[in-house]
């Protein structure tokens, strides 16, 4: 008794419809690799995104510069209330 490959791996198709099937299927794997290469050529998100690291930072930098200008500022109005309770 001989067993025939292509009836074995999908029973109920002839070895017609499992070729189309698989046409179609390399056909459809085909097709959306291309537009996954394409999504991976395109530029045109890249410089929003670059902007975006560039504002952040530019806001971390403001955010630790405030920071140290605050700290400054407290204590030059400290020592100016010390030296101005001092004389008083």
């Amino acid at each position: 008794m001989a067993l025939d490959l292509h009836q074995t791996e999908c029973p109920g198709l002839g070895w017609e419809n499992q070729l189309t099937g698989r046409t179609q299927m390399n056909t459809m794997l085909l097709k959306m690799y291309v537009k996954f290469q394409d999504l991976m050529d395109r530029e045109e998100g890249q410089d929003l995104v670059e902007y975006a690291l560039v504002l952040a930072l530019i806001a971390l930098g403001a955010t630790v510069a405030m920071r140290a200008l605050a700290s400054a500022i407290s204590t030059a109005f400290s020592n100016i209330a010390t030296q101005f309770a001092a004389t008083v």
